[in-house]
C-alpha cells in the first residue's frame, strides 16, 4: 500500500513515541481497490493529548477532540487522527451518547458500519482484517459489521450510506443488509437534511445509480416523499413504455456521471402526476408538468439544503427540459441569450438522457435534434456569435449620440437590435446598427 509521506510520517512518529498506529477506513478500502484515495485517516492507541504532545511542532486543530480526533497539518495537508474509540447507546439514531477510548484496534473497527470500512493497515504490523473486508470487495458487496439492524439504529444515515457505496462501486448490499436496509429506512426521519443531501449526491454521482435507485425506491421515497407517485404511475402514452418511475430511473443512467445533470433527470417528470389528464381515446397526457415540476423541485432541494445556484440550475432546467431547442443558428442564440452557454449544453445533456428512457422508435429522431443543436452550440460559440446586450457593436452612448435619449426607449431599441442581430437580419455592424436604431426610433416619435 502505498502510504502518501506525511500520513507515513505520522504513522512512524506515533510508533516510535510507544503507540500503535494504523491507516484506516476509506484509504484502506481504496487503496486494495486500487483507486486513489482522497483523504488519509489515521486511527492510533494514543489519546488525545498524547497525540497533540506527539506533534507539538505541528499545527494541530481539535476538530473532534471530544470524540478522540485532532488533525494534523503536515505539508499543508491535514490529516485526521483518532483515538481507538467504542461508542456508547445512540438514542437518537444519529450520534453516540458517549464514547470510551480502548488500546485495540480490534476493538475499534467492531463498532464500524461496513466489512470494507473496518479495516486497518500499518506498514510496520500489516493489514487488521477481522471482518472479510478483503473477501466482500472482491465479492463486490456491501455488508455491515456485525448486525446490520443495530448498526443502522446507531446511525441511521448508514442506510443511505450503504446505498452510496453500492452505487459509488457498481457493488451490491449483501442480503441481509439489504432487509434491514428495508426494514429501518424510517429511520431516516431523524437525520438532518444537509446529511441526506451529501449522500444523495453521491450516489446518484455512481456507476450503479440506477440499480440502487430501482431496487430502493423504497428508501428514495422516505427521504423525498414527493418521489412516491411516481412509482406506478402508468403513462398511458405512445412516446412512453414505462412508468413514470421506471423512466426516470433509466433517464438517470442513460445521463453522463455527474450528480447536476442526474438531479435534474431525478426531478424533472416529478410534477406528471399532478398535471395528468386523460383523453377520450385512453391516452394521457401531462400539459404543464414542467412548471409543477420546478415549483416540486424547488421545495425539495430547499428543503434538503442544497445552495442557491444548485436550485436555480436544476429548478430552470426541470421547468424547460420538455421545451423543443430547434437547430439553426438563430434558435441557438436565442437560447444562449436567455439560459447561457452552460445551461444550454446541460439542458441538451438532460434532454439526450430523457430522450433515450423513452419508446424506442422515436429515439433516432430525437437523438438527432439534440445532435444538432449541439453541433450548432459549438458552431455558434466558436464564431462568438452575438447572443447579449454586451456582444452588440453599439451601446447606449452610441445610440445617444445620434440623438436618442437615455430612458426605457434606448433599452427597448438595444434589445430590438440584439434580436435582429441574432436572427441574421441585421448584420453586427456599427453603422448599420446606428441606422436601424435611428429608424426605430422615429418610428416610435
Amino acid at each position: 500500500m502505498e502510504i502518501p509521506q506525511g500520513a507515513n510520517m505520522i504513522l512512524e512518529r506515533l510508533e516510535q513515541a510507544g503507540f500503535a498506529a494504523y491507516v484506516v477506513g476509506g484509504c484502506v478500502r481504496d487503496s486494495l481497490l486500487g483507486k486513489v484515495p482522497h483523504d488519509w485517516d489515521v486511527c492510533t492507541s494514543a489519546r488525545p493529548e498524547q497525540v497533540q504532545d506527539c506533534f507539538r511542532d505541528f499545527r494541530v486543530l481539535e476538530t473532534g477532540i471530544r470524540h478522540g480526533t485532532v488533525t494534523v497539518l503536515a505539508g499543508q495537508e491535514p490529516y485526521e487522527i483518532t483515538t481507538f474509540r467504542v461508542e456508547s447507546a445512540y438514542s437518537d439514531s444519529r450520534h453516540p451518547d458517549s464514547v470510551t477510548f480502548v488500546r485495540r484496534v480490534e476493538d475499534d473497527l467492531a463498532r464500524r458500519d461496513f466489512t470494507v470500512n473496518a479495516m486497518a493497515y500499518s506498514p510496520s504490523r500489516g493489514l487488521v482484517d477481522l471482518f472479510d473486508g478483503q473477501g466482500d470487495l472482491r465479492r463486490e458487496r456491501i455488508r455491515c459489521v456485525g448486525e446490520a439492524d443495530l448498526r443502522f439504529q446507531e446511525d441511521a444515515l448508514r442506510i443511505l450510506r450503504a446505498l452510496r457505496f453500492a452505487s459509488t462501486y457498481g457493488f451490491r448490499v449483501e442480503e441481509e443488509t439489504a432487509r434491514s436496509v428495508h426494514q429501518n429506512r424510517g429511520l431516516l426521519r431523524k437525520i438532518a437534511p444537509e446529511r441526506i443531501r451529501v449522500e444523495l449526491e453521491k450516489l446518484l454521482d455512481g456507476v450503479g445509480a440506477e440499480q440502487i435507485l430501482r431496487e430502493y425506491a423504497d428508501v428514495i421515497c422516505t427521504v423525498i416523499p414527493e418521489l412516491a407517485p411516481l412509482l406506478d404511475f402508468d403513462q398511458k402514452n405512445p412516446h412512453h413504455i414505462y412508468t413514470v418511475w421506471e423512466h426516470t430511473i433509466h433517464a438517470v443512467g442513460a445521463a453522463k456521471s455527474g450528480t447536476l445533470a442526474r438531479l435534474c433527470l431525478l426531478l424533472h417528470d416529478i410534477g406528471k402526476p399532478a398535471c395528468c389528464t386523460e383523453d377520450d381515446r385512453g391516452v394521457r397526457h401531462f400539459y404543464g408538468h414542467p412548471e409543477k415540476g420546478a415549483e416540486i423541485a424547488e421545495e425539495i432541494l430547499r428543503r434538503l439544503r442544497f445552495d442557491t445556484e444548485t436550485i436555480r440550475r436544476v429548478t430552470e432546467i426541470v421547468r424547460i427540459h420538455d421545451s423543443a431547442i430547434g437547430s439553426g443558428k438563430p434558435a441557438i442564440r436565442r437560447w444562449l441569450n436567455r439560459i447561457g452557454g452552460e445551461q444550454l449544453r446541460l439542458l441538451l445533456e438532460v434532454k439526450e438522457a430523457d430522450a433515450r428512457a423513452q419508446a424506442p422508435e422515436f429515439l433516432q429522431g430525437n437523438l438527432e435534434k439534440v445532435k444538432e443543436a449541439a453541433q450548432t452550440l459549438e458552431e455558434v460559440q466558436q464564431e462568438e456569435s452575438c447572443f447579449r446586450l454586451r456582444d452588440l457593436r453599439v451601446g447606449g452612448r452610441d445610440l445617444m449620440s445620434i440623438g436618442i435619449p437615455s430612458g426605457p426607449a434606448l433599452g427597448r431599441i438595444l434589445e430590438t437590435l440584439l434580436q435582429q442581430v441574432m436572427e441574421e437580419r441585421l448584420p453586427n455592424e456599427k453603422e448599420p446598427l446606428l441606422r436601424e436604431a435611428k429608424n426605430l426610433w422615429e418610428d416610435s416619435c
